[in-house]
């Protein structure tokens, strides 16, 4: 079947943003632990920064990407073939289960930037412990988490949209 925009190299229905997207997520969450161990575990405040800020922008940009794609040439189209898809937006699984991954996504956009930001504004240069961190470890943790969700209902929509037939 002929779906519009470039077509994704994993052999299923996605695009190569989706493709992009799918893989870039097990790249993250792991990047994102190992930053975690380095400034939890070695104190290496220094590194977790700058490795944060650089998932940060990656992030930003591949999503940002991504969306620009997805309003483009959309995605209902090679979801149509998945028994889990309905053109219905409150029927089929592949729907719930893009409404659920949304919340994750967008609440941990929303944690990234204000971690991220907080960080910057009221962490010393350069970074190491003061009293507020606590808070950051805490919306650290929040938004930690929230990513690891999006990365797995992410995963859950790509295979009930994408590869399921």
């Amino acid at each position: 079947m002929d779906f519009p925009g470039l077509d994704g190299f994993l052999g299923n229905r996605a695009s190569l943003m989706l493709d992009v997207v799918f893989l870039a997520m097990f790249a993250v969450v792991p990047v994102m632990g190992w930053s975690i161990y380095q400034v939890r575990c070695r104190q290496r405040y220094v590194l977790h920064m700058r490795v944060q800020i650089a998932l940060g922008t990656v992030l930003l940009l591949a999503v940002t990407l991504f969306e620009i794609d997805m309003r483009v040439n959309g995605w209902r189209q090679r979801a149509a073939a998945s028994p889990y898809y309905s053109e219905n937006l409150v029927e089929g699984l592949v729907n719930w289960s893009l409404w659920l991954h949304l919340v994750f996504a967008i609440s941990s956009f929303v944690l990234w930037v204000f971690v991220i930001v907080q960080a910057l504004r009221k962490l010393p240069r350069p970074p190491r412990p003061n009293e507020y961190g606590p808070q950051h470890r805490f919306w650290a943790r929040m938004a930690a988490v929230d990513m690891c969700l999006t990365a797995v209902t992410g995963w859950f929509f790509y295979w009930l949209a994408f590869v399921a037939s």
